[in-house]
Parts: structure tokens; C-alpha cells; sequence
């Protein structure tokens, strides 16, 4: 006994240093983040959650998860500790934090689908710079593994990530329409295309960020103004020369065409592991040979590539700019053709159509999803359905294939990416009379009640009393047999869940309605069944006080519900829980009840000789 009182003493000891740890890790992690900001009027608005990543010249900014506190809605706030400038000289670090500065108020003048949507204008304090944008996963380079100026431990995001074909081929459309954006409506030369500069948000859609070295052309955008490659300031405010255009170097010159160099490279890195043609590591001797290297460049030193779209990136990567194609043509080669590709940019365009079109293209979408990976179908194909959920007449085209996705994903991808999106399809209540939307509600709740089991099998049990349970509800008091019966299907499997109130004032009353009012004798029985596979997870009192005089007060006596009315008797005597019925309860109230039964004309001899058994 000395013993086990000792290991009992050393075993408490252990979970209080165990607990501590674990509050310490807790409330150090909180610390971290506020620490992060001092000053910085940044954070009156936003909340800093968790960081994600780094992106900028040099991976200098910083990116975290944050709320914005007014709203709740997700956002990423990009931060520039000062500190990590103190290796520079006085002279470089102003020229940094300038180009710094340049790259966040350019953003706040372009506004396009494509570009980094931002939310609150660049904010400075003694200690860093911040900024506010839509919500973010990380940025491309960071995609590609290189994790420079990320919060440590990494992510676990990016553990072994990997970038899949249809994500590069989409991300390079997505990237050619801000660039023909950019060249053509703005006359902007974006200067430093590269990985670093691509922002992947968290819908997982690409958007061009980075304008720090971004060049404004003449009016009619023939001309640029020609800056050099300075080897005299950090090479971080210089273009990178990985994905510099030859002409910088050959001819002292540059135009939009010099993006489009950028962009094959990039492409070239994307199936490469990162890696460019050349690694220049900032020395621009071995950017100059690179220059030389690219007239002799052929099909072979691209086969990294898929076959199709060799000679076109080949052709990005000419030394001559006048014979690389432009950002829109370059998007319309057949390489993009493939059917992943093509439904991610539908989807894009989806509300420039009718509901007819894009109800048919929400039919054929099973196909495809089956034949994605499941990020994409996640971060894209998921997110661009949950923009229909304010639709009522869509959404029985859309949740068929939201579930399908729900259906392959894993109980944590389900829980991060498709149930905060259904919280939206749940909250539909009737509709106003006259809307003209009843029946799309109903084919909603029947859609919702046929996927009930794998709700109930994903979904944590405290959200499903918050948020499946009212959807029963809403089944329950529908107009549709159809969705009552299977509501009624199923509202057993999930019975341990319901709390006794809940049955009691919000469950049995339904039930006992339907089966008072219905005039479909398959939908009494059913509520029957349903009530006899109920009453084993109720106490004794609800059973006396509420069922059983539900049962008395059925008109119907058609055998079926006679049959059905005698098993839940029957479940109830033997329930282990209830205790069974009293002796007084079966004197008083079951056997008068049952003996005018037994004589019931509609009833044949073995139903009749049940009941006598039974009494």
C-alpha cells in the first residue's frame, strides 16, 4: 500500500510539471505574437493568430494569420522586424526600408483580381513596418522550400509539400491575367517576378505582390525608364538576377516583354524543384554567362518540362524580347487546355453566367473533382461553391458536390475546410410565402438528411448539438414526406447525442405533430419506428409523461401502426435504462389501452394473438 501511495504521489507530480509545460508553451506562444508588434497601430485593428510564412526581397517580411477584430474575418498581416536590417549600413538600411515602403503603397493603387488585395495601408513604428492583406497561405518561394525569415518551428503546412501540375498550370493563367493587367491597363514593369513576389492566398489562388522595384512606363507604355543592375546597394533591392531578363545586361534596356522572361523562368523553376537554369547567387559575372548560355539554349536543357510546353517556354526565355509572346497570348497555348486547368478558370467566370449554365456545369463537376487532388479541391473547388451557398436555388447543385468533397477528405480537412462552409447551408429556414424558393429548400434538406451519416461521422459532437441539431429540426418540420422519413431515418444513430431536454421539448413534440397530422400511413409508421429505437436512451418519466399517452391519442388503426404501437410498449417494459414500466402504469393505463385494440376487425389472427400474448 506504502508503495502505491508513493506512485500515486510521483504519478501527480509528473502531470503538474506536464500541465505547466504545457500552459508555459501556451501563453509563450501568445507572448511571441504580441511581441511582435510594439507600437505598431497595425494591431488596433488586426490579431495576430499564427505565423505562416515569408515572402518580399530577401523573405524580409514576415506573414501571420490575423483576425481583424471589428469584423472576425480572416485576414494576414506582413511584418518587417527592423532588427533584421542592423547587418546593413545605416546608408543601405534607408534604401531598404524605402523600396519596402514602395512595394506596399503601389499595392494600394492596383486593384485586380490578381493582385494582393489590401486591407490596411502600410503602418511604421520604431521597431518594424506592417500591412494588412486578404487572408494568405504563404507565399510561392516559400511553397518551393525555402523558408528564410519563417517563424520557427516551420509550418507544418509546408512539410512536404508539394506543388501539383494542375496548381502550376492554373497558377501560371492566374499570374499571365495580372501581368497582361499590369502591362496593358497600368503600363506598370513589374522588375522582379519571382517567387518571393507571389502571394498564394488561402483559397490557394496566386496573386502578384512584391512592386518594391516596379517600374512605370509612358502613357502608351512604349518606353520604361532604364535602371541598372547596382552592385553598390544590397542585392536584395536589386531584381533577382535568376529571373533577370538578358537585355539588362546586352542591350541596357528593358520592357514588359523582360516579365516574360521572368515568367519562364519561373515555370522552369516550378518543375525544377525551385531551382532556375542558373544559380547566379547574386554575382552578376555569373548572370553575364548565364546571357551567353541562353544562345545556345535548346529543347534538351528543358526536358525538366512537360513535353507540350517546351518550345513556348523556350520561346519566353529568347534572348530577342520581340519574340516572346505577351502575358495574354502566352495563357492561351494548349498547354492550359487540360480539364483541371479549364474548370479552376470556369469557375473563375462562373457568375458571368445564368443559373442554367452554371447548374449544368455544376452536374458535370463530380468528374472532375474525382480526378483532383484533394488541396485543390479544398482551397479551390470548395471555396469557389461556398460563394453560391447565399443562392438558394443553386445550392442543390453545389452541396451535392461539396459533400463529395467531404466525403474523400480526411475528419481534420473536413473540419477546417467543409463544415465552417455548410454553417451557411444549415442556417436556411423556410422561405417567405410566395418566395418561389420552397422547393429548393426542400431538395436542400432532403440533400442534407442523405448525407447525415457522414456529418454526424466527421463532425465533433459539441457542433453537432449546435448546428446539425437544428437542421433536424428544420427536416422535421418540412412539408416533404420524403425528408421527414428520412429524418426520421436517422434521427435514432445520433439519439446518445441529443440531451433530455432537447428530446424532450424539441424532438418528441415534432414527431408526435407528424404523426398526428400526416395523412401518409408509411410516414406515421415511420415515426412510430423511430420512436420505438428513441425510447431505450429515455428515462422512465418521459417515457410515462410523453409517450405513452402519444401513443393513446394516435387515431389511426390501421395494423401496421397497431404492430408498431405495441413494439415500442414492448421496448419500453424491457429498457434498461428506464427500469421498464411500473406495475400501476401497465394496470391503469397500457392493458385498458390494449384490450379495445385486440379486437380491432383490420387485425388477422397472428397480429390479435400477439397482443393477447403480450396482456
Amino acid at each position: 500500500m506504502e508503495y502505491l501511495e508513493k506512485l500515486k504521489v510521483y504519478g501527480d507530480q509528473v502531470k503538474n510539471v506536464v500541465v505547466k509545460s504545457m500552459v508555459d508553451t501556451a501563453c509563450g506562444g501568445q507572448k511571441m505574437l504580441k511581441d511582435v508588434l510594439p507600437g505598431n497601430l497595425v494591431t488596433r485593428e488586426y490579431e495576430l493568430i499564427r505565423p505562416l510564412g515569408s515572402a518580399g526581397p530577401g523573405l524580409l517580411w514576415r506573414i501571420y494569420g490575423a483576425v481583424k477584430r471589428s469584423t472576425k474575418q480572416e485576414a494576414a498581416v506582413f511584418v518587417l522586424e527592423k532588427r533584421l536590417l542592423d547587418k546593413y549600413a545605416k546608408k543601405d538600411r534607408e534604401l531598404i526600408i524605402d523600396a519596402m515602403k514602395k512595394g506596399v503603397q503601389q499595392l494600394a493603387k492596383i486593384k485586380h483580381p490578381r493582385i494582393l488585395s489590401l486591407q490596411h495601408p502600410l503602418e511604421e513604428s520604431r521597431d518594424s513596418l506592417a500591412f494588412a492583406t486578404e487572408s494568405c497561405f504563404g507565399s510561392l518561394a516559400n511553397c518551393l522550400g525555402f523558408y528564410d525569415n519563417v517563424t520557427q518551428p516551420i509550418p507544418k503546412e509546408f512539410e512536404d509539400y508539394k506543388l501539383y501540375d494542375v496548381e502550376i498550370r492554373y497558377g501560371i493563367i492566374q499570374l499571365c491575367d495580372g501581368l497582361a493587367f499590369l502591362h496593358n491597363e497600368v503600363k506598370l514593369f513589374h522588375r522582379n517576378l519571382c517567387p518571393e513576389s507571389i502571394i498564394i492566398n488561402s483559397n490557394g489562388a496566386w496573386k502578384l505582390s512584391g512592386f518594391e522595384l516596379c517600374i512605370q512606363g509612358s502613357v502608351d507604355g512604349a518606353t520604361y525608364p532604364f535602371r541598372e543592375y547596382d552592385g553598390n546597394i544590397p542585392p536584395i533591392i536589386n531584381p533577382r538576377l535568376d529571373y533577370m531578363a538578358p537585355e539588362y545586361h546586352t542591350t541596357k534596356s528593358y520592357d514588359t516583354q523582360s516579365d516574360m522572361f521572368s515568367l519562364g523562368m519561373l515555370m522552369y523553376a516550378l518543375y525544377n524543384h525551385g531551382k532556375t537554369l542558373h544559380e547566379c547567387h547574386d554575382n552578376y559575372s555569373i548572370f553575364i554567362k548565364m546571357c551567353d548560355d541562353l544562345k545556345s539554349l535548346n529543347a534538351t536543357k528543358l526536358s525538366i518540362l512537360p513535353l507540350e510546353v517546351r518550345d513556348h517556354v523556350k520561346m519566353l526565355l529568347s534572348l530577342k524580347p520581340e519574340l516572346r509572346p505577351d502575358a495574354g497570348q502566352f495563357a492561351k497555348i494548349p498547354f492550359f487546355e487540360d480539364v483541371g486547368t479549364k474548370t479552376l478558370e470556369y469557375l473563375d467566370s462562373l457568375f458571368q453566367v445564368d443559373n442554367l449554365q452554371r447548374s449544368m456545369f455544376y452536374k458535370s463537376l463530380p468528374q472532375v473533382i474525382d480526378k483532383l487532388p484533394m488541396r485543390v479541391n479544398l482551397q479551390r473547388i470548395a471555396s469557389a461553391l461556398e460563394l453560391e451557398f447565399i443562392n438558394p436555388e443553386m445550392v442543390p447543385f453545389v452541396l451535392p458536390n461539396m459533400f463529395l468533397i467531404a466525403e474523400k477528405a480526411s475528419n481534420e480537412e473536413y473540419q477546417k475546410y467543409i463544415f465552417p462552409k455548410l454553417k451557411q447551408v444549415f442556417k436556411i429556414q423556410k422561405p417567405p410565402q410566395g418566395s418561389g424558393t420552397s422547393g429548393c429548400i426542400m431538395q436542400t434538406l432532403l440533400i442534407l438528411m442523405r448525407n447525415m451519416n457522414l456529418m454526424l461521422t466527421k463532425t465533433p459532437p459539441e457542433d453537432i448539438k449546435q448546428h446539425i441539431l437544428p437542421v433536424v429540426y428544420n427536416a422535421l418540420d418540412a412539408e416533404s414526406s420524403q425528408v421527414q422519413e428520412l429524418c426520421l431515418a436517422i434521427i435514432p444513430s445520433f439519439a446518445h447525442l441529443i440531451d433530455l431536454q432537447a428530446m424532450k421539448y424539441c424532438i418528441l413534440p415534432r414527431i408526435k405533430k407528424i404523426c398526428f397530422e400526416t395523412i401518409t400511413l408509411s410516414v406515421r409508421v415511420n415515426c412510430l419506428i423511430c420512436l420505438g429505437k428513441l425510447v431505450e436512451s429515455l428515462d422512465k418519466w418521459i417515457i410515462i409523461d410523453e409517450v405513452i399517452p402519444l401513443l393513446q391519442s394516435i387515431p389511426s388503426r390501421e395494423p401496421a401502426v397497431l404492430m408498431a404501437i405495441l413494439g415500442i410498449i414492448k421496448v419500453a417494459m424491457s429498457s434498461s435504462k428506464s427500469g421498464g414500466l411500473p406495475r400501476e402504469i401497465l394496470a391503469t393505463r397500457v392493458i385498458p389501452f390494449l384490450v379495445p385494440i385486440s379486437i380491432e376487425t383490420s387485425l388477422n389472427l397472428n397480429q390479435v394473438n400477439h397482443i393477447y400474448f403480450f396482456i
